[in-house]
């Protein structure tokens, strides 16, 4: 019988550092950043222990893309490529006072370091008539059952009764086109997202272009996103009541809203399947004014991509963590935790952009999250590319399972959202869900109709 022995490299960092590594995410989140961000925190050890600063890093990161297990079981996958070599086989109590030294200071700062839009050469495919179309909202997110998280976050109030666990409120601020996160905040839910939306405005710069649910149109947040210099899409409610100043040849008319001006489009949009058809009236508030430039029909087509960021909650709380709560019983633990998870999400992003870059023309959006995750896992345990080459591939394993696995194109969304797996038998007892995938064709007439 015929046999092949296959023999491979592995390189890592000397001695105890050796576990420290993200697989060949690595290259994106590096060495020297880690200890860079440990030096300016103040975190880096006094002495080298079995278990450095750096690596407790690398371990908090290897924790999100593994949400399923513990930190031991984190742990044998960091070193399972690592046979051979004299690697510590640390204790959960030996993990978490580790973990506990470190704090979350060095976990923000590497968010703050890595946070930003991803660059890419596919300008069509993020950009519109030369601006960035950015998105920002909220969701919540289960924290674990412990008496010091009750003390920082209480269980969310419902009709019939508390929440099962605590949660916290996330609002982000995501590019469109990529999904990549400009910005993030979290607090108990007791704050409301409008709160946070108004620290998000520090990561507005001129260029971009916001688009927000109507829950955003309140008249002084308003204001605050154009002191930034960046321009709005935000819907709002079509009962409120607003001076028509000028009717513009679109459709759409001028207006102003606490002392600011701005162009309000009305629109009826129906979607016509072989099922039937439905419609539904928009209005949506803008500060693009110039109707020649920005024709209305075109912005209201462009606010259908505020669903980039339901996808991206989607990813990061169903297709990475499972739909589980976070592991962390403290405060500062969940902050650590929080960080880390949006890091692993903007690298796996940026790895995916890095990929679809590679084959000019390729729309971002045809890259698979999902085959991303499942391929920088393997990566892990394979201890596999932590160390670049002389020679640098951006594309790398990852980008080429991503590249071997493409999406096909968007469809276009045409149902509302529903509920698909209901917690309550009252609540399945509703309408039949249709769930097949039907040919739909959109079409937007702009009203013309006096305020």
């Amino acid at each position: 019988m015929d046999e092949i022995a296959i023999a491979r490299t592995v390189t890592v960092a000397a001695g105890p550092f050796a576990a420290g590594h993200l697989g060949e995410l690595t290259r994106l989140v590096p060495f020297e950043m880690i200890d860079d961000v440990l030096a300016a925190t103040r975190r880096t050890q006094r002495r080298v222990r079995l278990l450095p600063a750096r690596v407790v890093v690398y371990l908090l990161l290897a924790g999100c893309l593994f949400a399923d297990c513990g930190y031991r079981q984190v742990w044998a996958k960091l070193v399972a490529g690592l046979r051979g070599l004299p690697v510590a086989d640390p204790s959960d109590s030996a993990l978490r006072q580790a973990r506990q030294r470190l704090g979350p200071a060095p976990l923000r700062a590497l968010f703050d370091l890595l946070r930003g839009p991803a660059a890419t050469s596919a300008v069509a495919a993020v950009r519109w008539r030369g601006l960035l179309p950015l998105v920002v909202d909220g969701t919540m997110i289960a924290v674990a059952d412990s008496p010091a998280n009750l003390g920082r976050y209480g269980k969310h109030r419902c009709n019939n009764g508390g929440s099962g666990y605590p949660t916290l409120r996330l609002s982000a601020l995501l590019t469109c086109g990529t999904r990549s996160v400009i910005d993030a905040v979290f607090d108990p839910s007791t704050t409301g997202e409008i709160t946070q939306a108004h620290r998000l405005t520090r990561s507005l710069p001129a260029g971009m272009l916001l688009l927000a649910d109507r829950n955003y149109a309140a008249a002084d947040l308003i204001g605050a996103f154009t002191a930034t210099g960046a321009d709005l899409l935000i819907r709002c409610k079509s009962g409120r009541k607003l001076p028509m100043t000028r009717r513009c040849r679109d459709g759409s008319w001028l207006s102003v809203i606490d002392g600011q001006p701005v162009r309000i489009i009305e629109a009826r949009i129906s979607i016509t399947t072989t099922a039937g058809s439905h419609t539904g009236d928009y209005r949506l508030i803008t500060t693009l004014l110039d109707p020649r430039r920005y024709p209305a029909a075109d912005l209201v087509r462009l606010y259908h991509q505020r669903w980039e960021i339901e996808t991206a909650y989607l990813e990061l709380k169903s297709t990475i963590l499972g739909g589980r709560v976070l592991r962390a019983r403290t405060p500062d633990g969940v902050d650590q935790e929080i960080h880390a998870l949006l890091i692993v999400y903007q690298v796996l992003r940026t790895a995916m952009v890095d990929a679809t870059d590679s084959r000019p023309g390729l729309d971002p959006d045809r890259a698979s999250f999902t085959t991303a995750l499942h391929a920088a896992r393997d990566q892990i345990t394979q201890a596999a590319g932590i160390i670049a080459d002389t020679v640098i591939d951006l594309v790398g394993a990852i980008g080429e399972r991503v590249l071997t696995d493409l999406l096909p194109d968007r469809r276009i969304r045409f149902k509302a959202r529903m509920i698909k797996r209901s917690n309550s038998r009252y609540q399945t007892r509703g309408p039949r869900i249709d769930r097949r995938t039907y040919k739909a064709t959109t079409s937007i007439d702009v009203i013309t109709n006096d305020p």
